[in-house]
């Protein structure tokens, strides 16, 4: 399956909501990810401040420690919701 995430908000702690280019959206909570995955990479990512600084590269979330999650991977975590026409943008 190839997909994109092409937009993110920061909702809550470790939650972001994706859109992806599937036309569905929903909510991600990376805590679990975050701390139960050992490689130094996570460490700075378990600050909450450091956590809510990603972006969008061309398909997926990144932070700046150069950490990126494939979006197959976060779009098998969401809560999925299918987006309509009046909630695309």
């Amino acid at each position: 399956m190839n997909i994109s995430v092409i937009k993110a908000e920061y909702v809550k702690e470790y939650s972001i909501l994706l859109f992806f280019d599937n036309g569905v959206k929903g909510i991600v909570d990376l805590k679990s990810t975050i701390f139960n995955d050992h490689r130094k990479i996570f460490e700075p990512l378990r600050k909450i401040e450091f956590f809510k600084k990603f972006s969008l590269d061309s398909w997926t979330i990144v932070w700046e420690n150069e950490l990126d999650l494939a979006p197959e991977f976060l779009y098998e975590l969401t809560e999925k919701e299918e987006n309509t026409q009046a909630n695309k943008g």
